[in-house]
């Protein structure tokens, strides 16, 4: 009993309530009906704009998606090493990839909207 008790407690992560600087989780989420891989960088979901340009944007030209984004003036953010390799590791980025951009799920959410009548419907 005493065993079980202490293996629990040293499960609880530190982290879940003080996080450092640096600190993100990963994760999945159903955007209209694909699901994307996503980084929970400082309270934002982050999506890999590759994933998003592959998979939720196929059909769109990729000039047309970046003209977009910059009318509604949606900037993305390279990501460091370490968010490059759990990128890889949940696969929404290639394993050959050497960088990735991220784009913030509020900056997602308003490019759907936008590009919502330029792809067929699912």
């Amino acid at each position: 009993m005493f065993l079980t008790c202490e293996r629990t407690l040293s499960i609880v992560p530190a982290t879940a309530d003080f996080a450092r600087p640096g600190d993100f989780h990963a994760g999945y989420q159903r955007i209209q009906g694909i699901s994307l891989g996503y980084l929970q960088v400082g309270g934002t979901q982050m999506f890999a704009l590759a994933q998003v340009l592959s998979d939720l944007f196929k059909d769109v030209p990729r000039a047309t998606i970046s003209r977009k984004m910059e009318i509604l003036k949606i900037k993305s953010r390279r990501c460091d090493l370490k968010e490059l390799r759990t990128l890889k590791a949940i696969r929404s980025v290639p394993t050959r990839a050497v960088k990735c951009s991220l784009i913030s799920k509020a900056d997602l959410e308003a490019l759907c909207s936008s590009c919502q009548s330029l792809s067929p419907r699912r």
